[in-house]
């Protein structure tokens, strides 16, 4: 899943980036920026969630991972992500970045800029 359009908004820039159908339940699709990839996630109950792309242990794609309640666990060594704060869960300690991402009449829209707080640190 690419970005197709975009819109401006009062807080930047918006990327239109499909429906919510385009997104598999318990499963992602990516956006290249060109810098970093994003995974868009979809819950089983449909809520959706932005995180770059990179566990904050070994940097495992993280959207081929698998989607479980609020949690993504990455494909490489198994470390449970929150999808919505992007923090490891205990007893792994790390966190990566998260991108807001808001629904409007199904479709999708994810801002670039992430969310204040977290970029990707590597822990080991």
């Amino acid at each position: 899943m690419e970005s197709a359009n975009s819109q401006k908004t009062h807080s930047g820039e918006w990327l239109k980036i499909g429906s919510v159908n385009d997104i598999p339940k318990l499963g992602a699709r990516v956006v290249q920026t060109g810098e970093y990839d994003i995974a868009v996630f979809r819950t089983a109950a449909d809520t959706i969630f932005a995180l770059r792309d990179e566990c904050p242990h070994k940097q495992g794609p993280l959207s081929q991972g698998i989607v479980q309640g609020d949690r993504v666990a990455c494909p490489l060594h198994d470390w449970k992500i929150n999808l919505e704060s992007g923090n490891a869960v205990a007893p792994d300690v790390g966190c990566t970045a998260t991108f807001p991402v808001k629904i409007e009449n199904n479709t999708v829209f994810l801002s670039l800029q992430a969310n204040e707080g977290c970029p990707n640190k590597q822990t080991t």
